[in-house]
């Protein structure tokens, strides 16, 4: 259904250090996500931006409340149950793209389906074309321009067919030209019916998103 409820965040907190010393990064009462949103999240650095992505995405754990992924809490699950979940439900896309240098972009590509054993060169490949890097698909990451790096690393992030795509500020590396491709990619991924979470300074994405969350200090101030 498209329009149900993918992630739910309740009384969702972050704290970092222990006792006297520990200092609150994240306090959210509730935020619903439901599929097929394209939803920008704003505000400071420090904000707790890259925060909120890393807990929906399983990249970190919570101090407190749950994260309900499709109804299931991940919260408090085992590493390897979130190592399948952020393989399987999630594609990730990095502002600093995280490509491996050695790796051709279609081995890069194909880096989250090797754990599972299901390397499909076929849909790589096909994904490359989809971002505008057909023939390029052998050339390391050296001899790729930024804004193609993270077109690679788009392809990446769709490789196991994610239910939610979260995008930590996927233009700030790139000059204004590649930026707009890259949201105009995230766009159309949308309007094909992707559920995409995006942390971001760039206004431009924030002005085609369907949503505007923003953060200071760790809390929500609107969405």
């Amino acid at each position: 259904m498209q329009h149900e409820i993918l992630v739910a965040v309740k009384n969702l907190t972050k704290h970092y250090g222990k006792g006297d010393l520990a200092v609150k990064v994240l306090g959210i009462k509730s935020l619903e996500i439901r599929r097929g949103d394209f939803i920008a999240v704003t505000g400071p650095s420090g904000g707790g931006k890259t925060t909120l992505l890393n807990l929906i995405g399983g990249l970190d754990r919570p101090s407190g409340g749950e994260v309900l992924f499709a109804g299931k809490n991940i919260a408090g699950r085992s590493e390897a149950f979130l190592c399948n979940f952020r393989r399987e439900k999630v594609g990730f896309i990095f502002q600093a793209f995280h490509l491996l240098p050695g790796l051709t972009a279609l081995k890069n590509v194909l880096v989250p389906t090797l754990p599972a054993g299901v390397a499909n060169r076929h849909r790589a490949r096909e994904l490359l074309g989809l971002v505008g890097l057909k023939g390029k698909e052998q050339r390391r990451p050296g001899m790729l321009s930024g804004g193609e790096q993270q077109r690679v690393s788009i392809a990446r992030a769709l490789v196991m067919d994610p239910e939610i795509i979260l995008a930590d500020e996927p233009t700030g590396n790139l000059d204004t030209a590649s930026g707009l491709q890259i949201i105009d990619m995230l766009k159309k991924l949308n309007r094909q019916g992707k559920t995409i979470l995006v942390a971001t300074h760039d206004l431009r994405v924030a002005e085609v998103s369907d949503r505007i969350i923003r953060l200071e200090d760790g809390q929500m101030i609107n969405g």
